[in-house]
């Protein structure tokens, strides 16, 4: 990880070094924080984040799945994440939000511990980018049940279940893990969603076992102005390996064509190509070259 000037802590700048916790941090012993990740792109305008606001809604919401409140207003944290872009001198990097329970108190309720907030900023380049198709192993853990968590909050802990089938997933040398659900059907991945591809129309799994994702909610507005209808349903194993095109979706992902899962290739183990043209999109949508979704770029000034 390349190292920027300044972390922005409860409020303050302080230096990267500087940054640290104490050891009895609370959600450090029980996982009890909550995180955004966030990317910002370079833009004939300078750097922009991505859809901003929508991350700061999730941010809180997550927060509130916890029963943690968050010192600072949605606009400040908004603000504040600007700012450290900018006092960073960056133009394209990941942002990491995290509110945490910390110091002060131990035992699993956090009630009592002080509620503490970081931004910090990073150049980060793309995620699974291999310059072809990835290969995928589907996990032998399951995504966390939805009755055992808030399947749809961004929660620290969550991130156990997402180690494990990413490590086992290195072992079996995939490039990345993909979940089933308590019932067996295809979730998503360690840090994506997905999408397939059958007969034009993408195909992604409803809410309810996975994160609501906002790259995900991005590529279904996109096919829609391409006229692509999206379904979200319940996708078995075996419609993921007869589906004519699939790929991840996710901030720090952004568009990744799948072409082998378990031994199976998708699309001939090569890009698809729906799959390219919303990659293409998206990438110039962030990019601020598309004036209808600049209301998505929340430029640094």
């Amino acid at each position: 990880m390349k190292k920027v000037n300044k972390i922005w802590v409860d409020g303050e700048f302080v230096s990267w070094d500087e940054a640290k916790i104490h050891v009895l941090t609370h959600t450090l012993h029980y996982g009890g924080g909550v995180f955004e990740g966030i990317r910002a792109y370079n833009t004939e305008k300078g750097a922009a984040v991505f859809r901003l606001k929508e991350h700061v809604d999730r941010f809180f919401n997550s927060a509130s799945s916890l029963e943690m409140k968050i010192p600072f207003s949605k606009s400040e944290i908004k603000k504040a994440i600007l700012e450290t872009i900018k006092v960073n001198n960056i133009k394209e990097c990941y942002i990491r939000p995290i509110g945490f329970f910390g110091y002060g108190k131990m035992g699993l309720n956090p009630k009592g511990a002080p509620v503490r907030i970081a931004i910090a900023v990073w150049p980060w380049g793309a995620y699974l980018e291999k310059g072809k198709a990835i290969k995928v192993k589907i996990s032998d853990y399951i995504r966390i049940h939805p009755k055992s968590t808030v399947a749809d909050a961004k929660i620290c802990g969550h991130y156990v279940n997402s180690i494990l089938a990413s490590q086992e997933a290195q072992k079996a040398e995939a490039d990345e893990a993909l979940f089933l659900d308590y019932e067996g059907n295809i979730a998503e991945g360690p840090g994506e969603n997905i999408f397939i591809v059958k007969d034009g129309n993408l195909i992604t799994p409803p809410l309810g076992t996975i994160l609501g994702g906002i790259t995900r909610d991005t590529v279904i507005k996109i096919a829609d102005s391409f006229g692509i209808n999206t379904i979200k349903e319940k996708i078995t194993p075996e419609e993921l390996f007869s589906a004519d095109e699939a790929f991840f979706v996710g901030t720090a992902a952004e568009i990744c064509p799948i072409g082998e899962v378990d031994g199976k290739l998708i699309n001939n183990g090569k890009v698809g190509e729906i799959t390219k043209k919303i990659k293409d999109f998206y990438g110039k949508i962030v990019r601020g070259e598309k004036e209808k979704y600049k209301k998505w770029l929340s430029f640094v000034k």
